[in-house]
């Protein structure tokens, strides 16, 4: 394990002294601009801590019903945002998302599990294709000098290059990086995850006993502990607050159980990651980011567009306990992720990305006012549903009125209070709030207010006392699709004629070219958009341990080889493809 020089390590906040006041949160309505900061780097660290399946259920978002010392004193520290919202209420297309600044519904991301479920669709396994120009987010800040790592989970709706990453895996980790070098790492934690609920309850042995340090001795237990090793962080005899949608009664008290456990070990293993950060002396000179890939894990909250699958809490703590303890308000949507990452390390974002820089030096001069999402297939189901929210109302638009708001989905249904569900409704023991999700249709449109009615049981869009509402948001919706060039309820198999061009067969990447120019390697793809990646093959046969990005012509001396490939997003990778140096 490699552990860098501690006393050379970058000192890093968020930007020089003339931007850097731009950079401090709008928290609180205080003004940023009336903060001094002492003269600080360019180029900070950026450590996202990801969990899964997360509603605002801690105690710095209200919820007190477990305690999570980590992630409170994080807020403590730091700035919690309560109104983050995913674009989905399922994790892969949100990741889209995040990972490349563009709407899953703008690039073909938004059927969960594009690559799977064919002998339901009929489809042939595709991936997502967004325009030539996208790249990755670490791809981008590769490109500007900085260590990516990612741990360990990607699940992007289309495979990552081979320049995506310096470190991706159980072992990434920010200490293998170079001295000085400034780092991108992002932590994934997936106890909180739906499947936490059911077969077999049990946390993984890959994060439970051992949050990984980066160190490539230790071992993986590839199985799960039974409900008897569970560490238990919460009594079952606690008071549980039920969503008025689920029953209350001995099957769900127990999934609630599970739920706030499992956010119980989730903080422990994220302690463990902020504690490798501080015995590093790299605390005080990161921005660490934590927040959750959608909204809750239960029945009616993930997958569905309402707040329940939408809203994740954020909490950022930047350097010096900047802004410790505030909250900001601002509407936060993640398609603002991939700009503001950018925006923070001094990077102004691409034109092509669609979300706005809410911190740093290229932050937006407007803040958001609306935030959308979109569902379309979920494994094996179907529906087609757009949303925009402002600060209190939502505008949900269903595309498919005759069908239930409900679908069996089979994964879904091995959730034990979804199962007491469907009992419950076969013989009639629901009540009429339990039993809205499950009506035979749905209203065309909806109309919410999100602030007296947080669960969105109560449909305004009839209600002529909200008629103006209702147009202003159904005109933004309007705006937004045809700014994305959404195409909602476009079926399947038209939409993959369009990512593929008419072809019946994914789209290859074509294989890079290799010259030499001027006593220089130069390295070309004839494919438009192909990020190219190389690793030196020396002598002696050992190969570069990670794939190096091409940006310019390479120096390297004769009886050497390289390893190539090109890979544009969504297209197949070329063959990775061994050139003799020497020949040239």
């Amino acid at each position: 394990m490699k552990i860098k020089n501690k006393s050379t390590l970058l000192t890093v906040l968020i930007l020089p002294l003339s931007f850097s006041v731009l950079v401090l949160l709008n928290s609180c309505k205080t003004d940023p601009s009336d903060e001094i900061l002492n003269p600080l780097p360019e180029r900070p660290n950026i450590l996202w801590l990801v969990t899964e399946d997360m509603g605002p259920y801690i105690p710095p978002f209200g919820d007190f019903t477990i305690k999570t010392p980590n992630l409170s004193r994080l807020a403590d520290e730091g700035v919690i945002f309560p109104n983050l919202f995913s674009t989905s209420g399922v994790c892969a297309p949100s990741r889209a998302a995040i990972a490349t600044g563009m709407y899953p519904s703008s690039i073909g991301a938004n059927h969960m599990r594009t690559n799977s479920y064919t002998e339901v669709t009929g489809l042939p396994a595709y991936e997502a294709v967004p325009p030539s120009s996208v790249k990755m987010i670490s791809e981008l800040l590769r490109g500007h000098g900085y260590y990516c790592t990612n741990n360990y989970k990607q699940d992007y709706q289309f495979k990552a290059p081979k320049t995506a990453w310096d470190e991706n895996g159980p072992y990434a980790h920010w200490r293998n990086r170079e001295d000085d070098q400034p780092f991108f790492s992002i932590f994934n934690f997936t106890e909180t995850h739906e499947s936490g609920l059911f077969e077999p309850y049990g946390h993984r042995y890959i994060e439970t006993r051992h949050y990984q340090a980066g160190d490539t001795t230790y071992t993986w237990k590839p199985d799960r502990m039974t409900e008897e090793e569970t560490p238990v962080h919460l009594s079952k005899e606690t008071d549980f607050s039920i969503p008025p949608y689920l029953p209350d009664n001995e099957v769900v008290r127990n999934d609630m159980w599970k739920l706030y456990n499992n956010i119980g070990e989730m903080d422990a293993q994220l302690g463990a990651v902020l504690k490798q950060l501080e015995d590093d002396g790299l605390l005080e000179n990161t921005i660490v980011f934590f927040y959750g890939d959608h909204g809750g894990p239960l029945p009616r909250q993930k997958r569905l567009i309402y707040d329940s699958g939408l809203n994740t809490p954020m909490i950022i703590r930047f350097p010096e306990k900047l802004k410790a303890g505030t909250k900001d308000d601002r509407l936060v949507s993640f398609i603002d992720f991939a700009p503001t990452l950018m925006s923070l390390v001094g990077i102004k974002p691409p034109s092509y990305m669609q979300g706005q820089a809410f911190l740093g030096n290229h932050k937006a001069k407007e803040e958001r006012k609306y935030i959308h999402a979109a569902a379309d297939r979920f494994d094996e189901v179907t529906d087609a549903i757009r949303a925009v929210r402002d600060s209190q109302f939502k505008y949900i638009k269903n595309y498919r009125p005759e069908q239930p708001y409900y679908l069996p989905l089979g994964y879904r249904e091995r959730i034990p209070t979804m199962q007491e569900l469907l009992k419950l409704k076969d013989e009639g023991q629901l009540d009429s709030i339990q039993m809205q999700w499950f009506r035979e249709t749905k209203p065309a449109e909806e109309l919410f207010d999100c602030k007296s009615d947080p669960h969105e049981l109560n449909n305004l869009a009839d209600n002529p006392e909200y008629k103006a509402k209702l147009n202003e948001l159904k005109s933004e919706m309007d705006r937004w699709l045809v700014a994305i060039k959404d195409q909602p309820n476009l079926p399947e198999r038209e939409l993959l004629n369009q990512l593929w061009d008419g072809k019946t067969t994914q789209p290859v990447t074509a294989q890079p070219n290799v010259e030499t120019s001027g006593g220089k390697i130069k390295i070309t793809c004839s494919t438009e958009g192909a990020s190219i990646g190389y690793k030196v093959i020396h002598e002696d046969g050992i190969q570069s341990k990670k794939w190096m990005i091409y940006l310019e012509p390479l120096s390297i001396s004769n009886g050497k080889k390289l390893l190539v490939q090109a890979h544009r997003i969504g297209y197949k990778a070329s063959k990775a493809e061994e050139v003799e140096i020497a020949d040239f």
